[in-house]
């Protein structure tokens, strides 16, 4: 699988690709508008009238969780029957909805879902909700709402919220730099543990993602015990990618110690972190530099002038207020009356407007301020720029996501297959 990389950087075209070639592409849905989802979803549904695999990413917006619903309504709308859930930390209300409509059984008594999720995380706790089934509140609130039925409340009640789980190690973008050697084999022991609770008849396959760019990753990903393995960071450098050729040309020169840790603009607040391309740019140090400011201080006026004057000056070239028009522009009503009752709250929305700015930099490749640009990015790429150095596939032009797929997998397959008559020579 190829994950759903945000602002269509998993672009539609990435999706049909890969759909085509009998694998199956998550569109990145995070950070666009509703009407460019919809059309990319109608787009992918053209491309593959035969039924061929694929899915939209769903990414947890804390912020204006109404967003989420809106998702829901359109992937309910035009029949998507596969979601990548990602960077949820807790299970939300319109995942529960999306999870229960068209839920029935079918003529053994078995709850057959309509509805999919592929739920992408890194931690225990978090894995254990999606592999329980909903909570009654929740199907409570939604019955009261008219927003499931009766027999749909019921049924959820039999099945796991997700039907797959990909356990994700140190990527790029949103990352909690987790180490596969350790995730795996305690998701794996916990999905066997709630698949003996709970009776579920139909096994919960685990995936692995983060850090897959070569056949040597991907082969240990599955002696690991991986059922399958989803990519992210290798594909960005590709020509299907949704982004910039200045970042292509970029991201098509690192290595493996390129990628620096910086705050992730969409949980700013709460100090999650993303995973960026360093080589040559000075956004992983001036998001940091700016968090540390939010975490030091309780508004702007606290910092001292020095410092306020090469933010709006070198990072933002906007002054404070400025960037505060366009914040307000942006966000619901309700977030800006709280700004200014909370000069802290204020500070923070006015920060994270940097994070949105080096996103568009780098989507279009402005020469505005190239150091500025946020380019979510895993070491992967740099490992698989190793890997096809010397070859066609080292220029970025040539490169294709679902040849890389198949690439990566047939040399995936041949390694094992050395490696397992290696041990058994060895044990001979």
């Amino acid at each position: 699988m190829t994950g759903g990389m945000y602002h269509g950087i998993a672009s539609k075209e990435m999706v049909v690709k890969m759909g085509k070639a009998g694998m199956m592409g998550f569109l990145g849905s995070g950070g666009l508008k509703i009407s460019q989802i919809e059309n990319a979803i109608k787009y992918i549904k053209n491309e593959l009238p035969g039924g061929q695999a694929y899915g939209v990413n769903l990414v947890h917006n804390p912020t204006i969780p109404e967003m989420e619903d809106k998702m829901v309504d359109l992937f309910l709308e035009y029949g998507v029957r596969t979601i990548e859930a990602s960077a949820f930390f807790y299970i939300t209300p319109a995942l529960i909805r999306y999870r229960a409509k068209g839920l029935t059984r079918n003529h053994d008594g078995k709850v057959i879902a309509l509805n999919k999720i592929i739920a992408k995380l890194s931690r225990p706790e978090v894995a254990e909700v999606f592999l329980s089934p909903a909570r009654e509140r929740i199907l409570t609130k939604l019955l009261a709402e008219n927003k499931i039925t009766q027999e749909e409340a019921d049924l959820s009640k039999e099945i796991p919220i997700a039907d797959d789980i990909c356990v994700e190690a140190d990527s790029g973008g949103h990352t909690d730099a987790g180490v596969a050697y350790v995730l795996m084999p305690a998701m794996i022991k916990l999905r066997d543990e709630m698949m003996e609770k709970y009776q579920y008849h139909k096994k919960i396959r685990v995936g692995a993602a983060g850090g897959i760019g070569t056949p040597v990753a991907a082969a240990a990903a599955f002696i690991l015990g991986a059922d399958f393995i989803l990519t992210g960071s290798i594909n960005q450098c590709t020509v299907e990618a949704g982004t910039s050729n200045a970042v292509k040309d970029l991201l098509q020169q690192i290595n493996v110690q390129d990628t620096e840790y910086a705050p992730a603009g969409d949980m700013f607040e709460l100090g999650a972190r993303v995973q960026v391309l360093k080589k040559g740019l000075f956004f992983p140090a001036r998001a940091n530099k700016l968090y540390d400011l939010y975490r030091r201080y309780n508004s702007l006026n606290e910092i001292d002038e020095k410092t306020r004057i090469q933010i709006q000056e070198k990072y933002f070239k906007k002054s404070f207020e400025e960037v505060y028009e366009n914040v307000k522009s942006f966000y619901p009503a309700k977030e800006i009356e709280r700004a200014e009752f909370n000069p802290k709250h204020k500070m923070a929305l006015i920060f994270k407007w940097y994070f949105g700015y080096s996103t568009r930099l780098a989507l279009s490749g402005s020469e505005e301020s190239k150091v500025d640009y946020q380019v979510h990015c895993g070491p992967a790429l740099g490992a698989f720029n190793q890997w096809v150095k010397g070859t066609s596939l080292e220029n970025w032009k040539n490169r294709h996501v679902d040849e890389i797929g198949e690439k990566l997998m047939a040399e995936t397959a041949e390694l094992l297959n050395h490696r397992i008559k290696s041990f058994e020579k060895s044990f001979c």
